[in-house]
């Protein structure tokens, strides 16, 4: 049993990635570096102002349906759990043919 602690200690360090040692860059990527950023920045900004493009819709509808929830009071929580929204002017009930309310 007192073997078994330290092997598992060692194999538990063994098992750790060992950080590798960082090259210099050489001094003449520098130039190249800023402008791969650049690229990268002004390619991140493109992707970026399409996604919001193809999601104005949706966001516009998610904002029509914001301001419906105004006509809401807010839930309540019923003593056995149950969790109502009450609106609030209430609905007037459809009156199906024959005189039945469809439930």
């Amino acid at each position: 049993m007192k073997r078994i602690v330290p092997t598992l200690l060692v194999l538990s360090l063994a098992a750790l990635p060992v950080p590798a040692q960082e090259a210099d860059p050489a001094p003449d990527t520098d130039g190249e570096l800023s402008e791969g950023l650049d690229l990268l920045s002004e390619g991140t900004r493109l992707l970026l102002r399409g996604l919001m493009d193809e999601m104005e819709p949706a966001l516009r509808e998610l904002e029509g349906m914001v301001k419906d929830l105004n006509a809401y009071h807010p839930p309540e929580m019923l003593p056995n759990g149950d969790i109502i929204i009450r609106r609030k002017t209430p609905l007037e009930p459809e009156v199906g043919d024959g005189g039945e309310i469809e439930l």
